[in-house]
């Protein structure tokens, strides 16, 4: 059970942006000889490919309703990454330990990324770009740091994430109008988008 709290924080993570998760536990691994990193994240091809979809995903994630699209296709994603670190770092845990902790990393990946896609909704009800760049570069220094100190201190780590995750809930909840607006508006731009010839007779 000493991989739960690195298997939490690495789910709340994993839900938040699960490709600079997997970087920067495989960077951390490999380059600051953290044991704790299951050697599967260190190797080169996992680098490169957690790499590579960060940069992507790092544009993609700044950019008003585009940042909605990728977190839709990431629902999925998101709380898989989580469960599979998390089963990773159970490494030769009893089954029954390691099914728990794997879920544990999953469900609160899926949390996190609710949180996340919800409450960049709302933001996306403001009309200009400034706030999604910021929420997104928050996001990217959360993870960054959150990761970094669990490698080294897990539960001051566990803390930090099961708080920034009952603030995101509460956030959602407050939100909740917000985010109404915000699926709606989403649904017309990619209706739009989807029907070109229709958004242009309407205009």
């Amino acid at each position: 059970m000493e991989a739960l709290p690195l298997a939490f924080t690495t789910g709340w993570a994993s839900g938040i942006n699960a490709y600079a998760c997997v970087l920067m536990l495989g960077l951390l691994g490999r380059f600051a000889g953290v044991d704790d990193v299951p050697h599967a994240l260190t190797t080169n091809g996992v680098l490169i490919a957690a790499g590579a979809l960060f940069a992507f995903e790092f544009v993609a994630d700044k950019i008003p309703y585009i940042d909605s699209a990728w977190d839709g296709i990431s629902t999925l994603i998101r709380p898989t990454v989580g469960a599979i670190i998390a089963a990773l770092l159970a490494g030769q845990a009893s089954s029954l330990h390691q099914a728990f902790i794997a879920t544990t990393g999953g469900v609160v990946a899926l949390l996190s990324h609710a949180v996340k896609s919800s409450l960049r909704l709302a933001i996306n009800t403001s009309p200009e770009p400034v706030t999604n760049i910021a929420a997104s570069s928050g996001e990217d220094v959360a993870v960054a740091g959150v990761v970094s100190l669990a490698a080294f201190h897990p539960t001051a780590a566990l803390i930090i994430a099961a708080i920034l995750l009952v603030i995101g809930l509460i956030s959602v909840y407050f939100a909740f109008r917000a985010i109404r607006r915000g699926l709606a508006r989403f649904r017309a731009w990619r209706e739009r988008n989807s029907n070109p010839a229709t958004g242009s007779s309407a205009v």
